[in-house]
């Protein structure tokens, strides 16, 4: 999978249009970013990519490239 597919994951898992984010936006400014979406990212990352992702691992993400470097 791409960087670009993982990102149009992440974007449908935070329920925004594909397109809005990038490898360098910073999460702090996506307002989609929210306790529910952490836990979506925990069943996404489990589900597609079968890589447990832990509260801590989430509280250290700081841009969209953390969460693509995780998944691999």
């Amino acid at each position: 999978m791409t960087n670009q597919e993982k990102i149009a994951l992440i974007e449908d898992s935070l329920e925004i249009d594909g397109g809005t984010l990038t490898e360098n936006t910073q999460l702090s400014e996506v307002a989609e970013y929210d306790s529910m979406a952490k836990l979506t990212l925990i069943v996404v990352c489990d589900e597609e990519f079968n890589k447990k992702l832990t509260g801590e691992q989430i509280r250290n993400f700081v841009t969209v490239k953390d969460i693509l470097d995780f998944m691999g």
